[in-house]
């Protein structure tokens, strides 16, 4: 059975920095593009992140431009998000997707959902 887990995600400090990782199983996934979401508490769950399925195309929402990174290793199954200059608004539980259709502009829409994990920024 297709399945996603994340892994990478905990407690730090402002300014700091973590990897999320997104390890993949049990079905095609060099063939999709994967997106990275969060949900902060008692918010919606938001898009931050996509990659193409070539890995040649991303996305990133305007709220972590510049400071987070998506990756793929397609060998691995695996995406990467790393996550420099933490803040606490990035807090939340962030979730790895596959998605059939990837645009630079706009993103992924999700597929199948990850477990998600928690990343909690605060001093």
């Amino acid at each position: 059975q297709s399945r996603l887990v994340e892994s990478g995600g905990g407690l730090v400090q402002p300014g700091e920095s973590l990897r999320l990782s997104c390890v993949a199983s049990g079905f095609a996934w060099e063939i999709y593009a994967i997106g990275w979401f969060r949900q902060a508490p008692g918010k919606e769950r938001e898009r931050i992140s996509c990659i193409s399925s070539d890995g040649l195309g991303t996305y990133y929402a305007r709220s972590v431009e510049g400071r987070f990174t998506i990756s793929r290793d397609n060998a691995k199954n695996t995406v990467f998000l790393q996550m420099n200059d933490l803040k606490p608004e990035d807090t939340g539980v962030y979730y790895c997707a596959t998605a059939t259709f990837f645009s630079s502009t706009s993103g992924c829409p999700a597929h199948e959902w990850g477990q998600g994990i928690q990343v909690t920024v605060s001093s």
